[in-house]
């Protein structure tokens, strides 16, 4: 079942003011948990994550013309041998993102 805004807000409203804790308090009520609990913590749903810009003071030219190609599906990454591990740790932080 979807809530509007204004749902959402009257259940967290009345969860306030019963005290209880929000797993117990979603139960009772016939609401899914996990979903209540999240908009306790005021999200209700992941987003979903844009474009990442990288600064250039992190980027070093290519010096060498060898490198690393790793493909899925449409997805085609060259990485430079001589990349840093400044860039390569920031790489894998935006990959890990795009889940």
């Amino acid at each position: 079942m979807i809530f509007t805004k204004e749902e959402k807000a009257k259940w967290l409203e009345d969860w306030k003011a019963s005290g209880k804790k929000a797993w117990p308090y979603a139960k009772e009520n016939g609401l899914i948990p996990q979903t209540f609990c999240s908009w306790t913590k005021g999200g209700t749903r992941k987003k979903k994550p844009g474009f990442v810009e990288i600064p250039k003071q992190l980027i070093r030219p290519i010096v060498q013309s060898q490198q690393i190609v790793i493909e899925t599906g449409n997805l085609k990454i060259h990485i430079p041998l001589t990349i840093c591990t400044e860039q390569l740790e920031m790489l894998f932080t935006v990959l890990g993102k795009m889940k």
